[in-house]
């Protein structure tokens, strides 16, 4: 049986550059960089004696960690990120917990690919490096935690 499929061959790898988000409405649009969009499962060793007195290494499934999604964006009069903070720092983290989705489109504007998130709030929040001789965007940056991840198309 083969490993790789005639659709692995002929379909053509999604484009990255056109995406968007939207975290229950708290923050929306478009971002210039994501990245944390995974699970990780953490493995153990458990240690095992066989027939004959024969030792091996069995490596069993151990705790489900989904990674931080972390997105930036140049700078702009928009307050939406910093406002969803607001909310953690006050320890209204209940208010700011809220589900969310990540989307990519191809370059005709359809939706090719989705993430689906749970239970997401945003666990850090950087502004820009200010550097009066450089001339480079601001970028502000937001981690955010959540519990579950889906690709959903």
């Amino acid at each position: 049986m083969p490993l790789i499929t005639q659709d692995v061959i002929t379909g053509d790898p999604f484009v990255s550059f056109n995406w968007e988000i939207d975290f229950g409405g708290k923050i929306k649009g478009y971002f210039t960089e994501c990245s944390g969009l995974g699970s990780e499962t953490e493995v153990t060793e458990h240690k095992i004696t066989s027939r004959g007195d024969k030792e091996a290494i069995r490596k069993v499934p151990g705790r489900l960690k989904w990674g931080d999604i972390t997105l930036k964006r140049g700078l702009t009069s928009n307050m939406d990120i910093w406002d969803w903070r607001y909310l953690v720092e006050q320890g209204k983290v209940d208010q700011a917990r809220t589900n969310g989705s990540i989307m990519m489109y191809d370059q005709a504007g359809v939706l090719v690919a989705q993430w689906d998130v749970v239970a997401a709030w945003p666990s850090k929040l950087s502004g820009p490096s200010l550097n009066t001789e450089s001339s480079s965007v601001g970028v502000e940056e937001v981690t955010i935690v959540h519990e579950g991840i889906k690709r959903a198309l």
